[in-house]
C-alpha cells in the first residue's frame, strides 16, 4: 500500500533532493504567516475523553492535518478516493497523517516581542544595531523605562531612556511633541526607522577619521552587522517577533500513558503559557485596562516567549510540575543530546547486531566468524528474496515462517547468500578508520563473533569480554566499497605512520622469537642437511633442537628484471628453526631477513619489506602463515613464568649502599648550608633515579646471560633462555621497566600531583614490600587509575576538536603547481639523530631538484614522489637537506592537491583525489592520545623522570664547530664559561656534514675548542642541572644597588643549618611603600679608581639585575673576576613526564594558547640599547641599521637575554620564556611556526614511543592558518581588521585584479582549533560543533550561505559526503546542473564554481 502511494505521489511532489547551498536568515512576519496553515488560538491540546485534538488548539487537525491516514476527524470522509477533499463539517483535509510533521501554525502576538537570541546571545545583536547597551534595551523591553522613538522638535535624543517620572515631567513640559514608548514596540520602532545605508556611510567615515584602537574595533563590529543586513536584504525589525511560528504537532508529541495520564513534550507547556498570556493580553486591551496591568501582562508575554525560545537564558528558567527546567527550542538542538549531534550526525542503523568476541586463529585474514543465528537475523531480507526466487515460498509471510522455524533448506540458502557478501565489524570506541573493517563472514556455531588475531591491534581489541558490532552493507555499491576499501586484508598499513599495523603480537612473537633463537651445544649442532624437508623430519623425530646451528641448502627466489622468478640454491649456516621458517618466506625476499632472532620490531620490518617488495597479496598470506607458525611454536616452547625466573642481581645491595652514602653526603652539605633545600631534593631524586637504573641494568645483564658448556668443554656465556627475559626481549609482553619492579627495585614513586617522593622503594615484588613501602605504592597506583578515567574524556574531546577543524579538507586536484615547500633535514636532538632524513621525507614529493653534491648533477627531479628506493639514493649521496612539498604551502583552494600531500600512508601509494586527509590527520593524532591515557595504568605510578643532564658527550668522532651565537669568557681558572643564550656545539664528520648538535645552557663550562678534533665519548661541556648561574663578563669590585633587606631581598635563614642567603623577592609581594615598587636589586662593578666599569665600546655602566628568586652569592665590596658567578637561580624540580603532561601540552599547542609568561621576540633586526626606566618597566630600544628606532617596555622582573650593544635578528628571543606561537608566525613566518608546532607535538608523542607522520600535524596547522586578517581592503568588499577565510580573499582578489582594481592586503593569523572550527564558512558545521546558539544567531543575521563543502554539512543534510566516490558524484551532478554543454573537463575541475554560476544553480 505504502509503495503504491509513493508511486502516486511521485508525480505530484517536486524533486527536492537537488540543492547546492543552504541559506539561513531571519523570517519576516509575512514569511511566518505564509508557512502557517492556520492560527492557534486556544491553549487546549486534546480532549481527554475522546483523545481527539481540540479545534484551534495546539494539536488542531484543521490546522495541522489528519491524525489518521486519509481520514477526516469526524469520520465523514475515509479512504484514498477522497484524497485532497476538505471536510465541510470538521474542516480537516483528507491526506497523509505525516503532514502533521511538516505543517506549521502561528500565533498572532497581541504585542510585539523581542527574540531573546538577538538580545541576549553575546555580543547582543540588537545592542549593536541600535548602538545601545544591553542593560538599556532590557530596561525598555521589560517595562522599566521609556525610550524616545521620535524626539520631534524637543531637545531629547533618539533612543534616549526616560524613567517613569522623567517621562511624566517631559510630557508636562513638551506635551505630545515627542514620542516615547515602552516595551518591544519602542525597540521595533527604533529598528524600523533606522536608515541602514546612512548608518553605514557614517560609520565608514568615522572609521577613516578615528585613531583610537577601541573605537576602530567597536565601529568595525557594528559596521559588519549593518553591512550584513544591507547585503542579505534582512530588515532589522524582524529581530522583533510579531507572529510566533508553532512547531508541527508530531514534533512535540503528546502520548497517552496507561492510567489516563499523558506524557508530553515540554514545548507544549511552553506554547500553552504563551497562548494563555497572549489571549489574556488581547482581552485586557479590548477592555482598555489600566496601563500598569497591561504592561505587566506584556512583560509576562515577553518572558514566556523568551523561555519558549531559550529557557533559562534570562532570569530563572521556567519549570514544569516536577521542578525541573523545561526543555526549550534552543535546548532541543544544542549539546550532545541535541538534534545536531544526536540525530543528524549519529544515527542508529538497521541490519546490525553485537556480540562478545573470541579468537579465531583458524580464520584467514579477510574472514570473521559470524554466529549462525546472528547471520540468519541480519541477512533476513536476502534469504526471503532467495526463497521466493527458488519458488520455495510464494509470499513473504510464508518465507518468514520458514526462517523462523529454521527449516534445513534455510541454512543452505544462508550459506549461499553470505558467500562473497562482506560484513563490517566495529569496535567502540572507534578512534581511527581501522576501528571499522570489513570481513567475509564464515558461519560458526555458538554465539560469539570470532575475530582474526592479527587485526586485534587495529581494533585495539582483546578477548577479556570486549564486544563488537556487526553491520551489513546492503546495496551493491556499499558491498563493493566495503570489499575494495575496507576489507581487512586491504588495510595492512597504519594511516598514521605508514608502518604495518597487521603485526603479530604477544604469543606469536614469542613463538617466532623462540624458534629463531640460537643455543650453544644443543642436540644436532653442526649437522648438514640437504634441504628444509630433511631439517623438518629431523626436528619432528626429535633428533635436533630448533636452536641448533646447522648447515642447510635453501632455495631462494629472486625477482628478475621482467618480474619473473629466478630460483637459486644457497648453502646457509643457520639454525634449524630459521631454516624451517624459510619455507613460508614470499618469493623475492632473501633468507637474510629472517636469519636473526625475530623480535617484534624485526617482524614489523619483515612485513614492511614484504609489502614493499612482494605486494599486498603475498604479504597478507605471509602474515597469516607467520601467525600459524608462531602459535604452533609458542605452544611447543612451553614458556612459563616461575618465581625462580626473577633473578635479583647480586650487585643490588652494593648499589643501594653507595646511593645511601651519596644521599647522606648531600644531607651533610645541606646542613652546612652549601645547597638549598630545593637543590638537595633534586639531587636526592637524581641519585635514587640513577641507582634504580643501575640496579635495572645489572639485573637485565644477569637475566640476559647464562653460562653454558660448549662442545669443546669450555664454559661460555650465551643469551639466556630465561622465560621472563625472552618475553621482554622479544617484545611479546612486559618491558624492562616492569621486570625491574619484579626483580630489581621499584624505585621512586610519584604522588598524584606528579611530584616525586624522595624516599624510594628499594625492594622489589619478589622480595616483597614492607608496610611503608606498600603504602607509598598505593599512592602511585591510585594516581594511575584516576588518570585513566579523567584523561580518556579529555583525549576524546581533543580528537573531536581536531576532526572538526579538519573535516572539510579533502584532496581535490592532482597538482596545484606551487614551487613552495619545506626544507627537511634529519632531526637531531641532544646529539642524537631522533629521526633520520629518510623517515622525514619518505612518501613526500620533492619541491626542487635533488642535486648530487659530488657531481652537481640532478639526481632526482622536482615533482618526484620519494619512495623507499629514492630515499636510499638520497641517503647514499649524502644529501643533508631536501626541500619537499607540504600541505602548508599548497595553493589549492577549498582543499588540497595530491602532490603537496604525497603518499597515502595507509595504502603506500600516491594519495587519490577525494581522500579525506583532514579527518585522517585528526584520527592519527587523536587515537594515540586516547591509547596513551589508557596505558598509564599499567606501570603503577612508578616515577619516570629523565635524570637531569649535567653535560654533553660526543656520540661520534669528528670536528667541533661552535654554532648558534656562541659567546664565552674565560674565568680565573682558565675555564671557558658560556655566556650566550642560544649557544650550540656541532660535531661534524670529515666531509663537514653535521652529525650531531647539542644546545648548551647559559653558564655551562666548555671543555673543547672551536675546530678541535674529538673522539666519540669525549666530554664537550658540563653544567649544574639544578641551578642557572648569573655570570659576570667583567671584573671589578661588587657594589650593590637597591639590595635592601625586607624591601627587595629577603634574608632566608635555613632552620636546619642556621645559615642565611639573600633571596630576591617578588615586587608584587614587597611592602607597599610606593618607592620600593619599581626598584630592582642590581650589581654594579667598580674598577681600581672606584669608577663604574663600562660596557666595552659604549658609555653605559655595567649593571647586572637580579630576577625574582635569585640567590645572591657575592657580598657587597667583594672582588670578582670575569666568569665568576654572582647569583644562582634555582630551577624548578621537574615533575614526572608522562603523556598526562603530554596531552594537555598537545591541546595547548593546537589551541594556539599564548603561554603564561611568554618570552619576547625581537620585532626588528637591529642593535639593542636601554632607555630610561619607567616605574616597574624597563625601556628596551632597538635601532634598525637604517636608524629607525623602536621602543619596548618590559616588566622589570623579566629576565633579559640581551645586553647593551648586542645585535639581534628579527624573531630572536630577547626576554626569557617559552615562545608564543602567534609571535613566531608574525615575525618568522608560516614555516617556522609549523616547525615549532610539529617539533613540540612530536616531542610529546616520541616520549611515548608513538610514531606519527609530520604530514598530519601540518594538515592541522594548515587549518589553523586558514583565516587571514585584512590589513588594507583595497577595492574589495572587506573591512580593515576583518577576519576572512583565505580562499575567499584569494577569490575576491582574483576578481578585483581582473577588473584592474586594487586587491586586499592581508596578514596570516593563527587560530586555535576550537576557534578555527567555529569560524569556518559553514554555519551548519560550526553549529553542530559548539556554541550552537551563538553560531546560528550570527549566521541568521548575516544571512549566511552554506556551500556544503565539508563532510559534516553534507552528512547533516543527508547527502553523500564530497570525498571518495561522493566527490565524483557531486562533481558530475554539478556539471550536469550547470549545463551539459560544458563537457567532461568541468566535471573534474576543482569543486569551486564561480560565484555567478552558483546563483544560476540555486535558481534552477
Amino acid at each position: 500500500m505504502k509503495s503504491l502511494l509513493a508511486d502516486l505521489f511521485k508525480q505530484t511532489l517536486p524533486n527536492e533532493e537537488e540543492f547546492d547551498a543552504i541559506t539561513i536568515g531571519l523570517a519576516s512576519p509575512d514569511k511566518i504567516r505564509s508557512w502557517s496553515y492556520g492560527e492557534v488560538k486556544k491553549p487546549e491540546t486534546i480532549n481527554y475523553r475522546t483523545f481527539k485534538p481540540e479545534r484551534d488548539g495546539l494539536f488542531c487537525a484543521k490546522i495541522f492535518g489528519p491524525v489518521k491516514d486519509y481520514e477526516c476527524l469526524c469520520g465523514k470522509y475515509k479512504r484514498l478516493k477522497h484524497r485532497g477533499v476538505i471536510c465541510e463539517k470538521c474542516g480537516v483535509e483528507v491526506t497523509l497523517s505525516k503532514v502533521r510533521r511538516e505543517r506549521m501554525g502561528h500565533i498572532e502576538l497581541a504585542s510585539p516581542v523581542a527574540h531573546i537570541w538577538f538580545l541576549k546571545s553575546l555580543p547582543s545583536r540588537l545592542g549593536m544595531v541600535l548602538d545601545m547597551t544591553l542593560r538599556d534595551i532590557e530596561r525598555v523591553l521589560y517595562f522599566e523605562a521609556f525610550v524616545v522613538v521620535e524626539p520631534g522638535m524637543t531637545p531629547l535624543n533618539r533612543a534616549q531612556l526616560l524613567t517613569e517620572d522623567d517621562y511624566l515631567a517631559k510630557v508636562e513640559e513638551y506635551g505630545d511633541d515627542f514620542d516615547a514608548v515602552m516595551g518591544a514596540e519602542g525597540i521595533r520602532e527604533l529598528l524600523r526607522t533606522l536608515d541602514v545605508n546612512q548608518e553605514i556611510e557614517r560609520l565608514r567615515s568615522d572609521l577613516e577619521t578615528t585613531g583610537s584602537e577601541a573605537k576602530i574595533k567597536k565601529f568595525s563590529k557594528r559596521l559588519k552587522v549593518l553591512e550584513a543586513f544591507q547585503q542579505s536584504g534582512i530588515k532589522p525589525e524582524w529581530m522583533i517577533l510579531e507572529v510566533l511560528p508553532v512547531l508541527p504537532p508530531d514534533l512535540r508529541p503528546l502520548v497517552p500513558l496507561d492510567g489516563g495520564r499523558f506524557a508530553t513534550s515540554d514545548l507544549n507547556d511552553l506554547y500553552r503559557r504563551v497562548i494563555n498570556r497572549n489571549n489574556r493580553l488581547k482581552r485586557l486591551l479590548e477592555l482598555k485596562a489600566p496601563d500598569i496591568i497591561v504592561r505587566n501582562e506584556k512583560r509576562m508575554l515577553q518572558e514566556s516567549v523568551d523561555s519558549l525560545l531559550d529557557n533559562g537564558r534570562r532570569g530563572k528558567a521556567m519549570t514544569g510540575a516536577n521542578k525541573r527546567p523545561l526543555k526549550s527550542l534552543a535546548d532541543m538542538i544544542k549539546g550532545k543530546g541535541g538534534r545536531f549531534r544526536q540525530n543528524l550526525l549519529g544515527k542508529r542503523v538497521d541490519y546490525s547486531g553485537r556480540s562478545v568476541i573470541t579468537v579465531g586463529p583458524q580464520l584467514k585474514l579477510h574472514q570473521c566468524g559470524l554466529p549462525k543465528l546472528m547471520a540468519l537475523e541480519l541477512f533476513k531480507p536476502f534469504i526471503f528474496n532467495k526463497l521466493e526466487l527458488m519458488g520455495l515460498a510464494t509470499t513473504i509471510k510464508q518465507a518468514k515462517k520458514m526462517v523462523e522455524s529454521q527449516e534445513p533448506v534455510v541454512w543452505d540458502i544462508l550459506e549461499d547468500v553470505i558467500r562473497e557478501h562482506p560484513v563490517m565489524l566495529n569496535r567502540a570506541p572507534t578512534l581511527h578508520r581501522l576501528g571499522i573493517q570489513a570481513f567475509e563472514p564464515v558461519l560458526i556455531e555458538g554465539k560469539a563473533i570470532q575475530l582474526h588475531p592479527l587485526v586485534c591491534v587495529a581494533f585495539n581489541a582483546d578477548f577479556d569480554g570486549d564486544q563488537m558490532a556487526v553491520h551489513v552493507p546492503l546495496s551493491l555499491e556499499a558491498q563493493m566499497e566495503a570489499r575494495t576499501l575496507m576489507l581487512a586484508s586491504n588495510n595492512v598499513l597504519s594511516p598514521a605512520n605508514g608502518d604495518p599495523i597487521i603485526v603479530p603480537s604477544q604469543d606469536i612473537v614469542l613463538g617466532l622469537y623462540y624458534a629463531t633463537r640460537e643455543g650453544v651445544n644443543v642436540p644436532g649442532e653442526g649437522m648438514l642437511f640437504t634441504d628444509v624437508g630433511e631439517v623438518k623430519r629431523a626436528y619432528e623425530s626429535g633428533q635436533i633442537s630448533l636452536h641448533a646451528r646447522v648447515t642447510v641448502r635453501l632455495k631462494e627466489f629472486d625477482r628478475g628484471p621482467e618480474g619473473e622468478r629466478i630460483e637459486r640454491v644457497v648453502r646457509h649456516n643457520t639454525t634449524a628453526g630459521r631454516a624451517i621458517l624459510s619455507e613460508i618466506l614470499p618469493a623475492g625476499l632473501p633468507f637474510s631477513v629472517i636469519d636473526k632472532p625475530l623480535k617484534k620490531k624485526e617482524i614489523s620490518k619483515l612485513i614492511n619489506a614484504s609489502f614493499r617488495r612482494c605486494g599486498l597479496r603475498a604479504t597478507v598470506i605471509f602474515a597469516d602463515q607467520l601467525m600459524q607458525y608462531g602459535y604452533r611454536l609458542a605452544t611447543r616452547a612451553g614458556i612459563s613464568i616461575a618465581v625462580k625466573d626473577m633473578l635479583v642481581p647480586d650487585l643490588k645491595e652494593d648499589l643501594i649502599r653507595a646511593a645511601e652514602a651519596e644521599v647522606k653526603e648531600i644531607a651533610q652539605q645541606y646542613t652546612s648550608g652549601l645547597v638549598t633545600d630545593g637543590e638537595r631534593y633534586n639531587k636526592v631524586v637524581d641519585i635514587w633515579g640513577r641507582c634504580g637504573d643501575q640496579v635495572a641494568k645489572a639485573m637485565m645483564e644477569q637475566l640476559g646471560q647464562e653460562p653454558v658448556v660448549d662442545r669443546n668443554g669450555n664454559t661460555v656465556k650465551q643469551e639466556a633462555f630465561n622465560s621472563i627475559y625472552m618475553m621482554a626481549d622479544s617484545g611479546a609482553r612486559g618491558s624492562a621497566a616492569q621486570i625491574r619492579q619484579l626483580a630489581g627495585m621499584r624505585g621512586l614513586m610519584a604522588k598524584p600531583d606528579g611530584s616525586i617522593i624522595e624516599t624510594p622503594i628499594t625492594t622489589n615484588f619478589r622480595e616483597g614490600l614492607n608496610v611503608l613501602q606498600y603504602f607509598i605504592s598505593t599512592h602511585g597506583a591510585r594516581k594511575g587509575l584516576a588518570d585513566t578515567a579523567l584523561k580518556t574524556a579529555n583525549s576524546g574531546y581533543l580528537t573531536r576538536r581536531l576532526v572538526d577543524v579538519t573535516q572539510d579538507l579533502v584532496v581535490i586536484e592532482d597538482d596545484c603547481g606551487t614551487r613552495e615547500g619545506f626544507n627537511m633535514k634529519a632531526l637531531i636532538e641532544g646529539g642524537e639523530v631522533v629521526e633520520p632524513l629518510r623517515e622525514r621525507i619518505l612518501g613526500r614529493v620533492c619541491a626542487e631538484d635533488v642535486v648530487n653534491p659530488d657531481t652537481q648533477e640532478t639526481a632526482i627531479e622536482a615533482g618526484t614522489l620519494l619512495d623507499e628506493d629514492m630515499v636510499d639514493l638520497i641517503e647514499s649521496l649524502g644529501v643533508d637537506e631536501v626541500k619537499v612539498r607540504t600541505p602548508l604551502t599548497c595553493e589549492t583552494r577549498y582543499g588540497l592537491c595530491a602532490k603537496c600531500y604525497g603518499r597515502d600512508l595507509g595504502r603506500g601509494a600516491m594519495v587519490n583525489a577525494g581522500e579525506a586527509v583532514g579527518v585522517i590527520a585528526a584520527q592519527s593524532i587523536g587515537e594515540p592520545g586516547t591509547q596513551l591515557t589508557m596505558r598509564t595504568f599499567h606501570v603503577g605510578g612508578a616515577a619516570s623522570r629523565a635524570a637531569a643532564a649535567s653535560g654533553v658527550e660526543a656520540k661520534s668522532s669528528g670536528t667541533i664547530r661552535f654554532a648558534g651565537n656562541m659567546r664565552y669568557v674565560a674565568n680565573a681558572k682558565g675555564e671557558k664559561v658560556v655566556i650566550a643564550r642560544s649557544a650550540e656545539v656541532v660535531v661534524a664528520d670529515d666531509m663537514g656534514r653535521e652529525r650531531e648538535r647539542h644546545k648548551l645552557p647559559y653558564g655551562a663550562m666548555l671543555l673543547v675548542d672551536d675546530g678541535a678534533q674529538v673522539k666519540a665519548g669525549a666530554q664537550l661541556a658540563s653544567w649544574d642541572p639544578h641551578t642557572r648561574p648569573i655570570v659576570t663578563e667583567y671584573s671589578g669590585t661588587v657594589k650593590f644597588e637597591n639590595v635592601e633587606e625586607g624591601v627587595t631581598v629577603a634574608k632566608q635563614i635555613d632552620e636546619v643549618t642556621g645559615l642565611s642567603t639573600l633571596v630576591v623577592i617578588d615586587s608584587k609581594r614587597r611592602s607597599s611603600s610606593g618607592a620600593a615598587k619599581g626598584v630592582r636589586p642590581q650589581v654594579k662593578l667598580l674598577d681600581e679608581n672606584g669608577e663604574e666599569v663600562r660596557i666595552a665600546g659604549t658609555d653605559h655602566a655595567v649593571a647586572i639585575t637580579f630576577q625574582v628568586g635569585s640567590l645572591i652569592t657575592v657580598k657587597d665590596g667583594q672582588q670578582v673576576s670575569v666568569g665568576d658567578i654572582l647569583a644562582r637561580i634555582p630551577q624548578e624540580s621537574a615533575k614526572t613526564r608522562d603523556i598526562t603532561g603530554g596531552l594537555p601540552r598537545v591541546a595547548e599547542l593546537f589551541e594556539a594558547r599564548s603561554p603564561k609568561d611568554a618570552g619576547l621576540l625581537a620585532e626588528y633586526t637591529g642593535t639593542v640599547s636601554f632607555g630610561k626606566d619607567t616605574k616597574g618597566k624597563q625601556r628596551l630600544v632597538i635601532t634598525e641599521p637604517d636608524g629607525t628606532v623602536h621602543e619596548f617596555l618590559i616588566p622589570k622582573d623579566k629576565h633579559l637575554m640581551v645586553h647593551d650593544g648586542q645585535v639581534v635578528n628579527k624573531g630572536e628571543l630577547i626576554v626569557d620564556g617559552p615562545a608564543d606561537p602567534h609571535d613566531i608566525l608574525r615575525l618568522q613566518g608560516i614555516n617556522e611556526l609549523a616547525r615549532y608546532i610539529i617539533d613540540e607535538v612530536q616531542d610529546v608523542y616520541r616520549l611515548q614511543g608513538v610514531k606519527i607522520n609530520d604530514k598530519h600535524i601540518e594538515v592541522i596547522v594548515r587549518q589553523m592558518l586558514r583565516r587571514v586578517v585584512i590589513t588594507d581592503p583595497g577595492d574589495t568588499k572587506f573591512i580593515r581588521e576583518e577576519q576572512v577565510e583565505r580562499s575567499e580573499v584569494l577569490d575576491e582578489n582574483d576578481r578585483i585584479e581582473a577588473e584592474g582594481k586594487l586587491p586586499a592586503q592581508y596578514e596570516n593569523v593563527l587560530l586555535g582549533i576550537t576557534k578555527a572550527s567555529l569560524s569556518t564558512d559553514s554555519f551548519i558545521s560550526a553549529a553542530s560543533f559548539q556554541e550552537t546558539t551563538r553560531v546560528l544567531t550570527e549566521a541568521a543575521i548575516m544571512g549566511k550561505r552554506d556551500e556544503l563543502r565539508g563532510l559534516k554539512e553534507n552528512v547533516i543534510v543527508g547527502r553523500l559526503i564530497p570525498a571518495g566516490t561522493g566527490l565524483a558524484y557531486h562533481r558530475s551532478r554539478r556539471s550536469q546542473s550547470a549545463g551539459e554543454d560544458l563537457g567532461i573537463e568541468h566535471a573534474w575541475a576543482p569543486i569551486e564554481t564561480p560565484a555567478e554560476e552558483q546563483h544560476d544553480i540555486s535558481a534552477s
